[in-house]
């Protein structure tokens, strides 16, 4: 197995999960508190919440997505801007995602969030980007990239804005969206490239 960054992502990660599972103080200390960030500027927790989830589930999730996109999109990305510029961009990815969670409840004490999912969602959609019609394996059913975009999106935005589900929903949209845009702006060759992939649909299910 090759050690790339995304594997040492994946390995500090769950390092870091499973030394927080059932242990209040460090998931207190690590994870995503709006009012600790905007009353004690404890601005660390942007990042820190991506290396910690609710259970084992939430993390073999993430984890199993990060590690079948992020080997592609990493090679991408050191491509063009370097091993740091990778994981910039996946860190990015926890920070962006969060932050309109940080708006929406920086004065609500009890509303608290975790997880890598903002950063691997934009790992995710940006490899969607560069092949919308690969393959997707969603609970074992075969879908096109882009047909699962879609359905993601619409999906998280209503879930977003109807809310009460304890998923930050939020997170998942706007890690989509920086994933998209990141990768837009960094190679603009990719959305003329993107269109003409659309044009060609190729159904290999």
């Amino acid at each position: 197995m090759e050690f790339t960054l995304t594997l040492t992502i994946i390995i500090i990660t769950c390092i870091i999960s499973f030394t927080a599972f059932n242990n209040e103080k460090v998931i207190n200390d690590l994870i995503f508190w709006p009012p600790m960030v905007k009353n004690k500027n404890q601005y660390y927790r942007f990042i820190t919440s991506g290396f910690i989830h609710a259970d084992i589930g939430h993390l073999a999730f993430n984890m199993i997505t990060l590690y079948f996109f992020g080997r592609v999109m990493e090679a991408f990305y050191i491509a063009k801007i370097g091993k740091i510029g990778f994981v910039l961009f996946y860190i990015a990815g926890i920070i962006i995602s969060e932050i309109p969670s940080y708006f929406k409840h920086r004065d609500v004490y009890h509303y608290r969030s975790l997880g890598a999912s903002g950063a691997v969602t934009a790992v995710l959609f940006s490899f969607i980007l560069l092949s919308p019609w690969s393959t997707l394996y969603v609970f074992f059913l075969p879908l096109p990239a882009i047909v699962f975009a879609v359905i993601y999106l619409v999906y998280t935005a209503y879930m977003n804005k109807r809310g009460g589900d304890y998923i930050n929903h939020s997170a998942h949209l706007w890690g989509a969206i920086w994933g998209i845009a990141f990768t837009a702006l960094m190679e603009p060759r990719v959305i003329p490239h993107f269109i003409e992939q659309l044009l060609k649909p190729s159904f290999n299910l």
